[in-house]
């Protein structure tokens, strides 16, 4: 397996796809930041870590299920341009092998993401002068949160991008859940509960209410948390089973 995923860095090393995925992070941090300067420009009392995170993490919505499906896509369009299945299943290779390591792969360019999006949000609020130490508990819960709601748009898109050779299947795919994401919150909550992409922002540990006295943010308690990721867990684990199952039976 190791040696697998080894494999699977060294095919990607000159297809820049961590760094795609970077950059589009990047955007999304640049958008959420200039918001929460704007929000904290026009109410100091809001300059605070809170809405920071619930910022980030409602972009997320938008931007992580697109950022999945460019890593996924990249990730198993090598094998279908230069019509390697066939080379890697005569070395002996199992193909539920590959999968696996197909996988991990994206994961962990994924958890850089995240890492790296931790690390900006901790920087922005040191930059402005957050009265508060950094949270890293919040912090945590987010990059958690985010990276619940990857493994399970992974196995759904590496699913996608190793069945159909025409990517753009996948990539559209990836657009229609950047969609679901940012509106999954609209949906009554026994719809929402199906959309995964809708756990990108409903596992944020932050959440926005509004009162008499406007927008209020809050710590979402550990236990809805914990109910959510079950669910998205047990869905996860079918996707990824499903997929794996039919692409290593598929013809090649």
């Amino acid at each position: 397996m190791i040696k697998a995923l080894a494999l699977e860095f060294y095919k990607l090393r000159r297809r820049y796809v961590g760094l795609s995925v970077l950059l589009l992070v990047g955007v999304q941090l640049a958008w959420a930041f200039a918001a929460a300067s704007m929000a904290i420009a026009r109410n100091p009392d809001q300059a605070a870590w809170e809405p920071v995170i619930a910022i980030v993490a409602s972009l997320n919505g938008l931007f992580a299920p697109i950022a999945a499906a460019i890593c996924v896509s990249r990730i198993g369009d090598m094998e279908h341009k230069g019509n390697t299945w066939k080379l890697l299943l005569s070395l002996s290779v199992k193909r539920g092998r590959l999968y696996a390591a197909k996988y991990s792969c994206a994961a962990l360019i994924l958890l850089l993401a995240c890492l790296v999006q931790s690390a900006a949000i901790a920087g922005f609020g040191i930059a402005q002068g957050f009265a508060e130490a950094v949270p890293l508990t919040l912090l945590a819960r987010l990059l958690l949160g985010t990276m619940a709601a990857h493994l399970v748009i992974i196995a759904l898109q590496l699913w996608l991008s190793l069945a159909l050779p025409n990517q753009a299947f996948a990539l559209c795919a990836g657009m229609i859940g950047g969609f679901l994401g940012v509106t999954g919150e609209l949906f009554p909550s026994g719809i929402r509960q199906w959309i995964i992409w809708s756990y990108y922002s409903g596992l944020s540990p932050v959440v926005q209410r509004f009162d008499g006295g406007g927008l209020q943010f809050a710590v979402r308690e550990a236990g809805d948390v914990l109910m959510k990721l079950g669910v998205l867990a047990a869905v996860g684990l079918v996707i990824y089973t499903a997929g794996r199952f039919h692409v290593s039976r598929q013809e090649v």
